[in-house]
């Protein structure tokens, strides 16, 4: 009998401590999932850098005898976001079998020859037809070139109810408007890789602030900018 009521309290004993051991491990590995669910706006919405296809659509009417005035301002001011140290392949596209055919391969030269005065090498400039609706009177020649870009995901994501704010997190979209608008500012992507090369230093303007350094004086340009007269 004695050994039986052992035996029982030690089995019971043996449970107790393994149910002990589970509620444990429940415990830690909820604690593990909702520690790692993000909540800062540059993780959930993070700027990467990825290649890009610049595009322009340039419409042509079946009178148009080459490159209007319009299209010239249009198109200089797109060939001004070509890359000339990259120098990826510049790409018009021509309409074929449209009524304006005609007038688009003679705009096409235009633009052709203007792409080549604003930089772009005659090597990497290539011309290219695309089969239009025969009953279109205006189709448009198509300019492209492929440039590297930071861009963020797209905004607008509404997966959960705002007023549900009971982990007290940020909700989907916070923050994506905002990384949106840095990545668009951004006018080299590789600044977001890695600082650039220092430009050369000013010889004289480093003499000058060291001979003010060794007499121990204050350059004019400190006392100027500063709020005491003492």
């Amino acid at each position: 009998m004695c050994d039986t009521a052992f035996q029982a309290k030690t089995a019971l004993t043996l449970l107790a401590a393994a149910a002990t051991a589970l509620l444990a491990g429940c415990a830690n590995r909820d604690s593990v999932t909702v520690g790692s669910i993000p909540d800062d706006y540059r993780t959930n919405h993070p700027i990467v850098i990825s290649q890009k296809e610049e595009k322009i659509d340039l419409p042509v009417g079946a009178g148009d005898r080459g490159m209007t005035r319009d299209q010239r301002a249009t198109l200089a001011g797109f060939l001004d976001r070509y890359d000339r140290s990259a120098a990826p392949l510049l790409t018009i596209a021509v309409p074929s079998g449209s009524v304006n055919e005609v007038a688009a391969q003679t705009a096409a030269r235009d633009f052709a020859r203007l792409a080549a005065a604003s930089g772009v090498s005659s090597k990497r400039i290539v011309t290219v037809a695309y089969q239009a609706m025969p009953t279109e009177t205006a189709a448009p020649v198509r300019v492209s070139f492929s440039s590297m870009r930071a861009h963020t995901d797209k905004c607008g994501r509404w997966p959960d109810d705002l007023l549900n704010t009971a982990d007290n997190k940020h909700y989907a979209n916070f923050g994506c408007s905002y990384q949106n608008n840095l990545a668009a500012q951004i006018a080299n992507p590789a600044d977001l890789v890695g600082p650039r090369k220092p430009s050369e230093i000013d010889a004289e303007n480093r003499s000058r602030v060291i001979d003010v350094y060794r007499n121990r004086g204050i350059s004019d340009e400190f006392l100027g900018n500063s709020e005491v007269n003492y």
